[in-house]
This record gives structure tokens, C-alpha cells and sequence, in this order.
């Protein structure tokens, strides 16, 4: 008697719906479990707080008791408790007083990180943008470094900034996505070396991952080195991207050296052909965005008055920016709108 055969594609099938499973199960049982272990290590940090603040005597030792703790701690309940951890758990309930305030998406070692920034405002943002961009330490560390939050909120009025420490940056407008400047520190170009037009292209592709965290939330690779013809001349859009959230075709001319106004008026030709060739029902006017070493705000200002396009110059550095300029003029932002 034969055995009977087993289709091939139903077994797949049944093979990769219990893999799914059970790969779902895992994540909510690590979600869960870092959600308990986040709530531990706030109550200890509690306690920890309020111990100290029962005498004067203790507040004067706290450091010293803190040291004991770990000790004592780590021979009776294991690893995990070492003096800097405990420390951070104490800062945990001080930085976090409310418990619920916590996210359950983020991990100890998010909060780690995020414990190391002592203003309010940025520690918000850079929480928010976790959340929602889904960055991992690794990448909240980039960031932190890249000074996003004062590259954007630069840019912003007093009452956005604390909407950004709130919300986190939101994108609902073509500008929402322009970010000046652009931090390429992961191209990981020497200072003493120079860079072709080419060759810049190619060593965003080799690290496209790291550039689209850069440009942030919505952006999606279409194609480098894009042609369009027009008549019997071929031109070449560096980099084109499609924006999930605004729906649109954002595009990127690269440039080594200061922006020129042939540059502005050649992006505003790819704008008006994306606009009527390439874009579809549903699709909204595309976004230019000119990539360049350095710019006059004033030829940019002038070179771009009168047109109707979303077009945009922005400088890129490679290689991580002063935070403590950035700082002091945020600083002198807020505090004439005393924020």
C-alpha cells in the first residue's frame, strides 16, 4: 500500500503559519517581560530614593550606601545590580517620578541612554522618536550624537520645540521632512579627503540604511542616477525617493561645492517633469531637495523666489557637529520666549 503524499505547498504553508506563531508569541512575551522588568527597576529606584531621603545622614552616604547595596544586592539576587545600574534606577524614578509615564516599547537600555540627557525637552524627543521610528540603541545613540533634536528644533518656533519634547517631530508638511544640516557621519570620509560628485553618490548607496535614518520617518529608495530625457538630452536626478506619509516623489541632487543658481533652476526642471510625467492619481507635487558642501542664504533666497515648486537647499557635513554651538542657540531661542 502506498503511502499517502503530502502536498508540498499546503506543508510550506502549515511550516510558516506556526513559524509566524511563534515568532509573534515571542516578541509579546519579550514585550511583556521588559515591560515587568522596566516597571522592577523603577520601583527600586523608588525605593532606593525614598531610603535616602529618610535622614540626612543617609542623603550625606548615598553614594557610599549605593556601593554597599550593589554589593550586598549582587550576593543575594545575582547579576544585574551592579553601582552603575543601581544608579540609573535611582535615576530612572527622579528623571520618570511617574511610573506610567514609562513606554513598554522601549527597553532598560533605551532608558539607559535616554537617563544620560539631562534636559527635559531633548530626553522627550529623542523617548518620542524611539517609539515611533522604532530606532534601536544603536541607533538612539547616532542620533543623540548627530544632535537631531537640536538640528530640528532649531528650526522651529518656541511653542514646536515643546511640541517636539511632547510628540516627537510629526510629519504632515513638505518642510517637516527638511532638516539643515545633514549629519553623513557614517559615510566615514576623512577630513583631508575629497569627494566627487560620484563618488559621494555611491558611498550614500553603499550606506543607504544609515541615510535613511538620517532623512527620517516615510522615506522609500526608488532609484539613483534617474534619467529623464527631454528632446535628445538626457539628464540624471542623483537620488529619488517616494514619501509614504506625504505621498510624493522627494528628489536629491548632490553637489561637492557651494550651490549654484543653474543648480536650483535645473532641480525646478526634474520637479516640473516629475510632475507631470511620473507622478499618478493620489501622488502630491514632489519635493526637491538640493544636497550641497555650502550655500549663500542669499543667492538661495533670490534663486528661488517666484517658484512654485516645493524646492529646497540644504548643507551636509561628514562629520558630527558642534552640540555646543547647537545648544547655546537653542538656548537663546527659548529663552527669549521665556520656555
Amino acid at each position: 500500500m502506498k503511502k499517502p503524499v503530502v502536498p508540498q505547498k499546503e506543508y510550506q504553508k502549515l511550516i510558516r503559519n506556526i513559524a509566524n506563531v511563534l515568532a509573534v508569541s515571542r516578541q509579546r512575551a519579550a514585550k511583556a517581560v521588559n515591560a515587568e522588568l522596566l516597571k522592577a527597576y523603577w520601583r527600586i529606584g523608588k525605593y532606593v530614593v525614598e531610603y535616602e531621603q529618610d535622614g540626612s545622614r543617609r542623603a550625606q552616604y548615598g553614594e557610599k550606601m549605593l556601593r554597599s547595596l550593589a554589593r550586598d544586592l549582587t550576593r543575594e539576587c545575582g547579576k544585574g545590580f551592579s553601582y552603575s545600574n543601581l544608579k540609573n534606577m535611582r535615576l530612572l524614578y527622579v528623571r520618570y517620578p511617574k511610573s506610567q509615564t514609562l513606554s513598554g516599547q522601549l527597553g532598560w537600555s533605551h532608558y539607559v541612554d535616554l537617563l544620560s540627557i539631562s534636559d527635559a525637552l531633548e530626553r522627550g524627543f529623542y523617548e518620542k522618536q524611539c517609539i515611533a521610528e522604532k530606532w534601536s540603541v544603536r541607533e538612539l545613540k547616532r542620533q543623540k550624537d548627530s544632535a537631531l533634536f537640536h538640528r530640528v528644533a532649531i528650526s522651529k518656533s518656541p511653542k514646536e520645540v515643546l511640541c517636539l519634547a511632547k510628540q516627537g517631530q510629526k510629519v504632515d508638511r513638505d518642510k517637516d521632512i527638511i532638516r539643515d544640516p545633514y549629519i553623513l557621519e557614517f559615510l566615514k570620509v576623512p577630513e583631508d579627503h575629497s569627494l566627487t560628485e560620484k563618488s559621494l553618490e555611491q558611498k550614500i548607496i553603499d550606506n543607504l540604511q544609515s541615510f535613511l535614518l538620517e532623512m527620517g520617518k516615510g522615506f522609500a529608495f526608488v532609484a539613483s542616477q534617474y534619467r529623464i530625457t527631454l528632446g535628445n538630452n538626457h539628464y540624471y536626478v542623483d537620488l529619488v525617493f517616494y514619501h509614504r506619509i506625504l505621498k510624493c516623489f522627494v528628489l536629491i541632487d548632490l553637489k561637492i561645492t557651494s550651490v549654484k543658481h543653474q543648480d536650483i533652476g535645473q532641480m525646478n526642471m526634474y520637479l516640473n517633469y516629475f510632475k507631470r510625467e511620473e507622478n499618478v492619481e493620489g501622488d502630491n507635487a514632489p519635493i526637491g531637495i538640493i544636497l550641497s558642501a555650502d550655500k549663500d542664504d542669499v543667492l538661495v533666497e533670490y534663486a528661488t523666489g517666484g517658484i512654485s515648486n516645493k524646492l529646497f537647499v540644504s548643507k551636509y557635513r561628514l562629520h558630527l557637529p558642534n552640540k555646543k554651538v547647537l545648544t547655546e542657540k537653542l538656548r537663546r531661542t527659548l529663552e527669549l520666549s521665556d520656555i
